[in-house]
C-alpha cells in the first residue's frame, strides 16, 4: 500500500557514509523536523544525475531558508551514494541516504521492479514533504516520468 498524506514515515534504518558507515533510524531523521525526502531510481543514472539531484543541489539554500532539510534516497549501497554525492557536488547538509535493501522503499509502497533492465527492485521517483514524521504532501511520479518530484515543482507547491 502506498504512503498517503497524513501517514507517519515507517520506522526502518538507512545507511550513509561520513567518517564511516552510519546507521540512521527514520524516526530520528524525521521527528521534530521539516524534511523533503526525494527518491531516485538509481545513483548515476541519466535523469537522476542530469536533472533530479542537480535541481535539489541548486535549490538547497531555498529549502534551508524555509527551515526544511533535504534528504536524497536511492536503493543503492552507501558507497555508491557517497561517490555520487562527490560527483554531483552535493552540499554539506543534503543527506544522501542509502536504502540498499529497499526496506523504506517497500514500507512506503513505492518500489519499482526494474528487473527487466537488470536493476532489480528500485524506488519509484518521488518527493515527500514530512513534518515531524508525518507526510504533509506527496509527489509521486509515474514510471519513466520526471515532473512533479523536481525541486522546482516541490518548492512551488509546498503546503503552508
Amino acid at each position: 500500500m502506498t504512503i498517503h498524506v497524513g501517514d507517519r514515515i515507517p520506522e526502518v534504518t538507512l545507511k550513509r557514509i561520513r567518517e564511516g558507515i552510519e546507521t540512521l533510524d527514520t524516526h530520528a531523521l524525521f521527528d521534530g523536523r521539516k524534511v523533503v525526502l526525494f527518491a531516485v531510481p538509481g545513483a548515476f543514472t541519466p535523469t537522476c544525475s542530469a536533472r533530479h539531484l542537480p535541481g535539489y543541489v541548486e535549490s538547497f539554500d531555498a529549502f534551508r531558508k524555509r527551515g526544511i532539510d533535504v534528504y536524497c534516497m536511492a536503493v543503492n549501497d552507501p558507497f555508491v551514494m557517497k561517490a555520487w554525492a562527490t560527483d554531483q557536488h552535493v552540499p554539506d547538509g543534503l543527506l544522501m541516504l542509502s536504502d540498499g535493501n529497499a526496506e523504506l522503499t517497500r514500507a512506503l509502497g513505492l518500489e519499482l521492479d526494474a528487473s527487466a533492465s537488470g536493476m532489480g527492485i528500485r524506488s519509484r521517483r518521488f518527493a515527500l514533504y514530512v513534518v515531524d514524521g508525518t507526510v504533509r504532501a506527496a509527489w509521486i511520479e509515474e514510471p519513466g516520468q520526471f515532473e512533479v518530484s523536481s525541486a522546482k515543482h516541490v518548492l512551488e507547491h509546498l503546503p503552508t
